[in-house]
């Protein structure tokens, strides 16, 4: 009975999106108030009825209905209940019903949040939202319905959860990154919204800047757990591959970043209009693309969702209305959309838009590297792999490029900058990075690098520069207390994200250059020398876990006769799938990880073990500074501006 009213609630809320999609957005062409204000209660339904739905699911799960064919091919009775909970997302209908669920809190957010826009406005933002929500409702119900039954007949018990997904990071990590794909929706909306209106002010940046924010802040949280995960979960100690599916998450993040510059210019000098409002189609399009390439069964990850190609022939009609709509219509509208601001060569607004164009060139060169094997193996032309040898040689140049142009314009004003002045302020924090990028090489490692001394000195380039722009924010004042509490959460933010930036830059750098690791054939009491560290191997016992067993090895880590650790590595079995998993075991610092992966046993008596033996530097800036961005996204979010009524 549960699943029934779960899937009936999932049916409601496709037809209030329908009603939501058509009803308002025709109120606003008659000029009907009556028909827009049903906007908002429609909203209402649609977030309780698929909160319903996603109730019904956790319940299913929580309770071992097996009768449920999703229920039993992603659970089982000895399954630990987060994990239960935390399945809802870890196949394909499930986190089609999380998105979609996602999707509506959004759209109630936008509702609720959204009191100063004016009525006719948040109407058009809100039945575009809607109509995106009725294209992925109907997917559910007529492609992926969760609460298909497997009946008359039914299995005893589940298959069980990929024990790939039985980590804390299923829980935290789809959840956020959903946030930020679906976030995107929002900014989609009012780009939207606005070429349907024709009010390309730099009022709608202003509506929209917030939400973009928010979603790009969640989309970046998202990335940085993922690769987190994938870090301690998968054993290889890794923490970027260019996966396809990890590659899909970062494209509308690269846009997203444009964005948000974007939306900046836009609000504060109404410049780039038509690049905003495109940039903000695209950032949407590739969070669908992303969606298509997970789960049209089209690519092979340890990410993706097995699933049939009539499910990503849905998908991709999807991204083609949306992709095809938003096109046609800024193609009409475009001769409307003029910027009137002027602005020098030399001032932020090249900067920034120079920058946009080495984000967009980045998303390209990202999409090119995924799709075309795809499209090779389409035209018969055969399997190949795009791999790290690909993006790292054409999207770190790139990079590198976009960060030095980043650093410059924390200095630069708007408008109009004398070459003069640019000069006489950047030459000393450009000669001081560029020292000390020659010689950290030498003090931290065994002599110069290029890609180190590239790396430090294009990280000590941001830090210098984020400095220098806040040192001059209290230039001519004479209380410097009062002026912190004046400069804008907005501005502490963008701080934050461009130190972030840096941080992330050197663990880049420093983790690809300086790492060092060690396959090796272990027995107790052999020991391996890493970097200093002695790791001394004690053997290995069998543990229980809830739904596994596991060798868990021991390994005693020393440095110059002094005990720094003890590592307990294991290679468990899961009794339902059958099926081994490595878990690895670190020791973490700021400054470096020891990190131990237990491989296959080498001889029949175990007595012998495959040992993965890895010394990371500096590995857990790449996540300190991911985590830094993320924050300095939300606080631009605080500010309180964004809450003041525009007049139009």
């Amino acid at each position: 009975m549960i699943p029934e009213i779960g899937e009936f609630s999932l049916i409601l809320s496709l037809c209030l999106s329908v009603v939501l999609a058509t009803i308002p957005l025709y109120g606003v062409a008659i000029h009907n108030q009556l028909w827009m204000n049903y906007a908002k209660p429609l909203v209402k339904g649609q977030f309780l009825f698929l909160s319903i739905s996603m109730i019904c699911l956790g319940y299913s799960f929580a309770v071992d209905d097996f009768s449920v064919a999703y229920v039993a091919n992603h659970s089982n009775s000895q399954l630990p209940t987060p994990f239960k909970i935390s399945a809802i997302w870890g196949g394909h209908e499930g986190s089609l019903l999380l998105w979609a669920f996602i999707l509506s809190g959004w759209t109630l957010a936008v509702s609720f949040f959204s009191r100063a826009l004016p009525l006719d406005m948040l109407v058009r933002v809100l039945s575009v939202m809607g109509m995106i929500a009725v294209g992925f409702i109907a997917f559910l119900l007529f492609t992926s319905s969760p609460f298909a039954r497997y009946l008359p007949q039914f299995p005893a018990d589940g298959a069980d959860l990929n024990p790939l997904l039985q980590d804390f990071g299923l829980i935290v990590h789809p959840p956020m990154l959903y946030m930020g794909y679906v976030g995107f929706s929002v900014a989609f909306a009012f780009a939207i919204a606005a070429l349907l209106s024709g009010r390309l002010d730099a009022a709608w940046a202003r509506w929209s800047r917030p939400w973009t924010n928010i979603a790009w802040a969640f989309l970046g949280g998202g990335i940085t757990l993922g690769s987190w995960w994938a870090y301690y979960e998968l054993g290889w100690g890794g923490w970027w591959f260019w996966d396809p599916v990890e590659n899909a998450s970062l494209m509308p993040w690269l846009v997203g970043t444009a964005l948000v510059h974007s939306l900046a210019a836009t609000e504060k000098r109404g410049v780039f209009k038509s690049w905003t409002l495109l940039l903000a189609i695209f950032a949407f399009s590739l969070s669908l693309l992303g969606t298509f390439l997970v789960r049209s069964g089209v690519l092979t990850s340890v990410h993706a969702f097995a699933s049939d190609p009539e499910r990503g022939l849905f998908i991709l009609v999807l991204l083609f209305l949306s992709i095809g709509g938003s096109l046609t219509l800024f193609a009409f509208k475009a001769p409307n959309v003029k910027s009137d601001a002027q602005f020098s060569t030399v001032s932020r607004e090249t900067l920034l838009l120079v920058n946009n164009v080495f984000l967009t060139v980045m998303a390209i060169t990202v999409l090119l590297g995924t799709l075309y094997p795809l499209l090779l193996d389409a035209l018969g032309g055969g399997k190949i792999s795009v791999g790290p040898p690909y993006f790292n040689a054409v999207f770190v140049p790139i990079m590198s490029l976009m960060t030095l142009a980043m650093g410059a314009s924390m200095t630069i004003k708007w408008r109009q900058t004398k070459t003069e002045t640019i000069l006489q302020t950047l030459w000393k924090p450009l000669a001081g990075s560029l020292l000390i990028g020659i010689i950290f090489p030498f003090i931290y490692g065994n002599g110069f690098d290029f890609s180190v001394f590239i790396g430090i000195s294009l990280s000590c380039w941001v830090f210098a520069t984020t400095g220098l722009g806040f040192i001059y924010k209290f230039q001519h004042t004479a209380s410097y207390w009062d002026r912190l509490k004046k400069l804008s959460l907005s501005y502490y933010g963008m701080m934050f994200a461009h130190v972030g930036v840096a941080v992330v830059a050197v663990g880049i750098t420093l983790v690809s250059v300086y790492s060092e690791e060690r396959d090796i054939r272990m027995e107790k009491g052999d020991t391996v020398e890493l970097s200093g560290y002695t790791f001394e191997f004690q053997g290995t016992k069998m543990v229980k876990g809830a739904n596994y067993s596991a060798d868990q090895g021991r390994l005693i880590v020393t440095k110059d006769g002094e005990l720094i650790t003890e590592l307990n590595p294991e290679k468990r079995h899961y009794t339902v799938k059958r099926s081994m998993m490595t878990e690895a075991d670190i020791d973490p610092s700021l400054w470096r990880d020891l990190y131990v992966a237990l491989g296959e046993p080498l001889d029949e008596k175990g007595n012998a073990w495959a040992v993965r033996v890895h010394y990371k530097p500096f590995v857990r800036w790449l996540w300190l500074g991911g985590l830094l961005m993320t924050l300095g996204g939300l606080l631009t979010v605080a500010d309180k501006r964004y809450r003041k009524k525009v007049v139009v």
